[in-house]
């Protein structure tokens, strides 16, 4: 039995998607307000759906019960709910499952972080670096992925990049490379990690085949649509200031990342990827799909 951690959200769906493909036996981890509809489409993929809570440690314990392996994905930087906080979902959620893992004799534990290269001191860079160091010493073989940024999220229009329109908003200058990565990519790796012999008490980071600028990335959408983008950018210095005035700690994790894109995140995969050979998609496959 593998437990899914998150698996109501995009990454954690398609991971229970891929485990129940393999023959896997998937229990999925949801809170009593998750979607319905998410819900039930689990529940026929054949996941078993039990309810549960990162922030109610004593919510984890039967949910980790006769589970052998671990893959969390769990957030609340997208599905925010009442009482959610980095700090109570981010940070301490994460530890909560950790220590509800080790309780339960879990063998392995895969934690989806983000990269080793977003080293602000922002409150959800301190929950990923807190859960990796926590899992670490746990005990539990452990697999942390460290993703760069998501094309599918990143170059949409939930963040600005709205290319059905023809606009785009750019944080920084727009020419540092970044190593987009996509979510299928990293469900595939997450999946496999469980059983390869590479991946056991290893920190990956994750990239794309290749570092592309978002300056370059929308070069690619004009010549796709034939289009020139209206781009709006927002400078270094006041995501700086953005970060500094936040009030909150989402906010103020949002303007970190935003900065971190504009710093650019340049991933090299090749020794990854002989370890775990596969296709990554493209940016330019993003391009193709979103825009034929």
């Amino acid at each position: 039995m593998i437990l899914v951690a998150g698996a109501t959200g995009y990454l954690g769906s398609e991971i229970c998607r891929r485990l129940i493909a393999r023959g896997d036996a998937v229990r999925g981890l949801a809170r009593p307000t998750s979607d319905s509809a998410t819900v039930t489409r689990l529940r026929d993929l054949g996941v078993e759906v039990v309810e549960g809570d990162l922030r109610e440690a004593q919510s984890l314990g039967a949910a980790c019960q006769g589970v052998a392996a671990v893959v969390s994905t769990a957030t609340t930087t997208r599905s925010r709910q009442p009482g959610d906080s980095i700090e109570a979902t981010d940070q301490q959620g994460q530890l909560n499952l950790i220590d509800a893992a080790k309780r339960a004799a879990v063998k392995h534990f895969v934690f989806i972080s983000y990269s080793g290269q977003i080293g602000t001191d922002d409150p959800l860079t301190t929950a990923k670096r807190t859960a990796e160091r926590r899992l670490r010493e746990s005990g539990i073989t452990f697999t942390i992925l460290r993703p760069s940024v998501f094309m599918e999220v990143w170059l949409s229009p939930a963040f600005g990049f709205d290319y059905a329109n023809a606009r785009a908003t750019i944080f920084g200058s727009g020419e540092r490379k970044i190593s987009w990565v996509s979510l299928s990519d990293v469900a595939e790796l997450a999946v496999r990690s469980i059983d390869a012999p590479a991946a056991r008490n290893a920190t990956i980071e994750l990239g794309g085949p290749e570092a592309l600028s978002p300056n370059e990335v929308i070069r690619m959408f004009e010549a796709a649509t034939g289009r020139q983008f209206e781009v709006e950018r927002v400078p270094e210095e006041a995501l700086r200031a953005q970060e500094k005035a936040a009030t909150d700690s989402l906010t103020k994790s949002f303007a970190a990342l935003q900065l971190a894109y504009a710093k650019g995140d340049e991933i090299p995969m090749d020794d990854t990827l002989k370890r775990y050979p596969m296709k990554l998609r493209s940016v330019r496959e993003y391009v193709e799909g979103t825009t034929g």
